[in-house]
């Protein structure tokens, strides 16, 4: 009882009370002794044996990124509703990598392990890990970014899909300077966006050269500021982001300048953070549908496990455009539009222009 009270992080009474059924306990410190039980290898007593089917593997990045902890949230609560228990490894620069966590995970015999935008999504990145696991017939899933060569389910969001809403609203707000920052191109995600709006500007602007229109740094607030920086020094009067970090630091940017946003600069995020509506000014982002995905990912996974056929190929969610304060109007500089513009349309539906 020490050792599952330590792992937990929860009183020896407490531990008591779970493997007796008994009331006066929440639902969080209940589940953590549960999954306790699991990683040491205790029997369960036999009230609680129905309470879990196994264990499952969630590999999320580092938790400062708030969509992170939404997916975890989100999937954990799925799993845990399906009688799995959750064993969440999250990852952070020069901690324990996404390999170790496999090896540990394998060493408490997991049921499965779903992978949410980690080396997967790295189109630079091995493939041996998920052989591996495929090999030894461990069921994996894959959340934003597919890995090539490895047939198992994958969720993401249309990412092109989301550009394609983006532009669009900005279009019509009259913005003729549209950036993009994204993320660095060896990743999956970013290499979509950055192929959808560059068709975007062709489509929508008729822009001859939209690669002078793209800067690739990070998927951070530090990254965002950077490129918001380069895009204002070169007249751009919109940008669309690869993440709410990113468009959190664009507005920083900005304001160093003695910009207002979005008077002077309109920005629009990608993900829906749960707390962007509250930023100063309220963030207009492309929403991701972490719950439907998170579902998706889950029912996919127990699909595996339970050797029903689940589908191979990548499932595409659409994305909302969450319209608040950080984009307006263009500014009366941007009226010198490039020669050949088209008007915008008028319908934002979250599928690809002319599809």
């Amino acid at each position: 009882m020490a050792d599952l009270a330590e792992l937990a992080g929860v009183s020896t009474a407490t531990v008591s009370r779970v493997l007796n059924g008994k009331h006066g306990v929440s639902t969080q410190a209940r589940q953590a002794v549960l999954a306790a039980l699991d990683v040491l290898g205790y029997e369960r007593p036999e009230k609680l044996r129905t309470r879990s089917v196994g264990l499952v593997g969630l590999i999320v990045p580092e938790l400062s990124n708030p969509v992170f902890p939404a997916f975890a949230q989100v999937i954990e609560t799925m799993l845990t509703e399906r009688g799995y228990t959750p064993l969440l490894c999250t990852q952070s620069p020069g901690s324990t990598t996404e390999d170790q966590y496999v090896d540990v995970l394998l060493e408490h015999g997991v049921a499965g392990i779903i992978f949410v935008s980690g080396l997967h999504a790295d189109t630079a990145a091995s493939t041996d890990r998920y052989e591996r696991l495929l090999q030894r017939k461990v069921p994996v899933v894959f959340v934003n970014g597919a890995a090539a060569g490895i047939a198992a389910p994958t969720v993401s969001t249309d990412d092109a899909a989301a550009i394609d809403l983006a532009v669009r609203h900005l279009v019509q707000l009259g913005h003729r300077r549209i950036g993009l920052a994204t993320g660095p191109q060896r990743f999956l995600p970013a290499q979509r966006k950055h192929a959808a709006f560059v068709r975007n500007l062709r489509e929508q602007l008729d822009v001859d050269d939209p690669e002078e229109h793209v800067v690739s740094t990070l998927f951070t607030v530090e990254g965002g500021q950077a490129a918001a920086q380069q895009l204002l020094a070169t007249g751009h009067t919109a940008m669309v982001c690869s993440s709410d970090l990113m468009a959190l630091g664009a507005v920083r940017a900005a304001r160093s300048l003695g910009l207002d946003v979005p008077r002077d600069l309109s920005v629009v995020g990608f993900d829906d953070s749960p707390l962007v509506p509250f930023t100063d000014p309220p963030l207009t982002t492309v929403r991701q549908p972490v719950q439907a995905m998170g579902h998706a990912a889950v029912s996919a996974l127990v699909a595996e496990i339970s050797r029903s056929s689940a589908a191979t190929t990548e499932l595409l969610f659409q994305p909302e455009l969450i319209v608040r304060g950080s984009t307006g109007p263009a500014p009366l500089r941007a009226a010198d539009a490039p020669t050949g513009t088209r008007p915008a349309g008028t319908r934002v539906p979250a599928h690809r222009a002319g599809a």
